[in-house]
């Protein structure tokens, strides 16, 4: 009896971890992308939350994890967190796509980004 119950919690203690293995394996979604690609003139007028896109360039760093980035429609300030960088090397030259997150209270737009990637 003191076997069976052995098996039986260590099985029941070993699923999560086994499911969490098999998780970490398969590597994550594959399917179509729906964050949309946006200018930057369209990012600035975005509502609180609001999640896209922008490809362009970061022309230079200010300081605090901050930079300026621009395309074709202009200009704005993003903060890019160490560890959001995830190895991409970038330069002023360099075409990156940004993930966004528009973060907006009733006196400024903050935009964070939660990904960088090299644009082909």
């Amino acid at each position: 009896m003191k076997t069976l119950l052995s098996i039986t919690l260590l099985t029941l203690a070993a699923g999560p971890v086994l499911a969490s293995d098999k998780a970490v394996d398969a590597g994550g979604f594959t399917g179509p992308d729906t964050v949309q690609l946006v200018s930057v003139a369209t990012a600035l007028d975005l509502p609180d939350d609001s999640l896209v896109k922008l490809q362009g360039y970061i022309i230079r760093s200010l300081g605090d994890e901050k930079y300026e980035f621009r395309d074709d429609s202009g200009m704005l300030t993003v903060e890019i967190d160490n560890d959001d960088w995830r190895g991409v090397e970038a330069t002023p030259d360099v075409k990156v796509e940004l993930l966004i997150e528009v973060d907006r209270d009733w006196r400024k737009a903050e935009f964070e980004v939660e990904s960088v990637r090299l644009v082909d």
